[in-house]
Parts: C-alpha cells; structure tokens; sequence
C-alpha cells in the first residue's frame, strides 16, 4: 500500500486535483432556498410585491420578505421551489407567473443559499394569503426603492475574520421594513435594471 512518502504521491495528487469538478467548499453546509420577486405594474408605475410573514412561523418572524423557502425533494430547480412557494404562500398559481430568471444566489448568516427568481405577475390578483404564514401582503414602487434617501447601509463584523459585511434597511413604507437578505435582493435588482442611484 503507498504511504505519504511513496514516489507516485505527487502523481496521485496531479491526478486527483485534474479530475475533481472545480468548485467553492463552504465551512458548513448550506440549505438551497429560493424566493420569487414578483414584479407588477400598478398605477403605471413597477412595483415589487413583498409579504410580512406571522409571528409563527419556524423562521424570520415578522419579518418583510419575499414569498420563498427551502427547496424540497419535488423541486427540479430553485424556479420550480420559488412558484410552489409563492402558490403555497399567497396563493400566485405558477402559470400566472411570467418566469423572467433567476439573479445570482445570496448566501446567508442563518446559513441558507437563496435564489431569487424574477418573475412578472398580473395585477391586480386574486391574492389568498396562508394565514399560518403570511401576515400581509404589500406592493412597494421600484421608484421608492432606487431613492438612496429610502436606504440604510450599515456594517456588520464577518462571522469569522475578514472586513465588515453591509447590511441594507430601507426606512418604513406603509409601517413595513425592508431589510437584511430582502433589502439586499432587491438593490441587487435594481442594479441588474440600470435603476439603482446609490453608491
């Protein structure tokens, strides 16, 4: 049996490192998750529908998000999760939703690996929240959120070494607050539509 000292190590080792799939090891392992961001035009005028999930849910109490959650076993993809989701949640049914893509996926502190998947909704829509999950259900203008002046950016120290992380908030729209992974899916939108004026 070859040891560590043996002549083919490096070999061996060339050869392995040649035939791995390349790719990032994270520390822990991450939960795949995904939401819809659901776009609608009211009043001539693009707006994001966002929802204030109840105060029993398993996670993110009384939190704004968007309609979203952990991929299951059924899922093919993380669009798949994202319409079951949003069906299962606000009652979007799946071919009412005009899939445009999914953004680049987020990884979060409470270690999930979230995609966001844009999709276009009618409005206005018959709407059925899950009262289990979701205490309202709300549309914010694109134009309020491109305003800097709507948006906090702050810091937060790294869980383990490294420069600071920001974290967005938005300032109250209707008594709802946009913030942290949320916040940060929607700037990243906002930049992906040429429409974001901060920094």
């Amino acid at each position: 049996m070859p040891t560590d000292a043996s002549d083919d190590l490096p070999s061996r080792l060339r050869r392995a490192l040649a035939e791995r799939s390349p790719g990032v090891v994270a520390e822990w392992v991450a939960r795949p998750a995904a939401v819809l961001v659901p776009l609608l035009r009211q009043d001539g005028a693009w707006h994001l529908l966002l929802t204030r999930r109840t105060d029993n849910v398993e996670t993110h109490r009384g939190q704004v998000s968007f309609p979203g959650g952990r991929l299951e076993p059924g899922d093919t993809d993380p669009v798949a999760a994202a319409l079951r989701e949003a069906h299962e949640e606000v009652g979007l049914a799946p071919e009412d939703v005009q899939v445009v893509g999914p953004m680049n996926s987020l990884m979060t502190v409470t270690q999930y690996l979230i995609t966001p998947v844009v999709g276009i909704i009618p409005w206005p829509y018959p709407l059925r929240p899950d009262p289990v999950e979701v205490a309202d259900v709300f549309t914010i203008p694109l134009s309020w959120l491109a305003d800097p002046v709507n948006l906090e950016t702050r810091s937060r120290p790294p869980l383990g070494g490294g420069p600071e992380i920001p974290v967005f908030s938005y300032l109250p729209f209707h008594g709802h607050v946009l913030w942290g992974a949320s916040a940060r899916i929607t700037v990243d939108l906002l930049r992906l539509l040429g429409l974001w004026r901060g920094g």
